[in-house]
């Protein structure tokens, strides 16, 4: 395994230097920021990358503001009760993409972001305090308490919230595979913890966020 300056060398060298390099970095919230979220825009974060998964994203941008007059401003204590009245309203509602099966996991994910508040005190709070070193293991409880958050999805969703991490992209993990660090993309526990300890150690050598070292990775391949 490469260590990240070298890594970091092989993007500089296939976009056109450093600075190139540094611009294309993922900007990121600080703690504090995203603690400071209210538990609605977690909501309409996760709402808003089930939606785009396996979609144009381009096409979500779009409707955006009728998703967020549809769902009133994903308040979580109001969807967690979805009716079925409610459900039936949405599937007709024009200003949403009416896929019935994501328009659930609003209601699933609001139960998730409420108990995460009774357990953490917000749900905001408790991604912002999730150490970035066990990426992994909040991956892990996003999929497993979540609806639709698995995957690519629970990534993205952490990316769009400003949480420091990575996104397991093709690039990402086709450098991971010529880093020797997995053989192909993860599954297993033990791949996952591979991941998570070569981020580690990368970022220990940088002092970068895992966000960066992510993008890196992804330049150190990718056209």
């Amino acid at each position: 395994m490469r260590t990240f300056d070298e890594i970091w060398a092989i993007a500089a060298e296939r976009k056109g230097g450093d600075a190139a390099v540094e611009a294309l970095m993922p900007e990121l919230r600080t703690a504090d920021e995203i603690r400071a979220l209210s538990d609605d825009r977690v909501l309409a974060t996760m709402a808003r990358v089930v939606f785009n998964s396996g979609f144009n994203w381009k096409v979500i941008d779009k409707k955006w503001p009728g998703f967020e007059e549809a769902f009133e401003g994903f308040v979580p204590v109001r969807w967690k009760f979805m009716s079925d009245d409610d459900q039936d309203s949405l599937l007709k509602d024009t200003r949403i993409v009416r896929h019935g099966a994501k328009i659930l996991s609003v209601r699933d994910n609001a139960i998730l972001v409420c108990d995460l508040e009774d357990e953490y005190g917000s749900a905001a709070g408790a991604i912002a305090d999730w150490p970035v070193t066990d990426q992994a293991g909040l991956l892990e409880m996003l999929k497993k308490r979540g609806s639709r958050l698995g995957g690519h999805t629970g990534q993205y969703f952490l990316r769009f919230l400003g949480k420091d991490g990575y996104v397991m992209s093709k690039d990402v993990v086709a450098a991971l595979v010529r880093e020797g660090v997995v053989e192909k993309e993860p599954t297993s526990k033990a791949a996952w913890k591979a991941v998570q300890d070569a981020f580690n150690t990368w970022a220990a050598q940088s002092g970068r966020p895992v966000a960066h070292i992510s993008r890196t990775l992804a330049l150190s391949v990718g056209v």
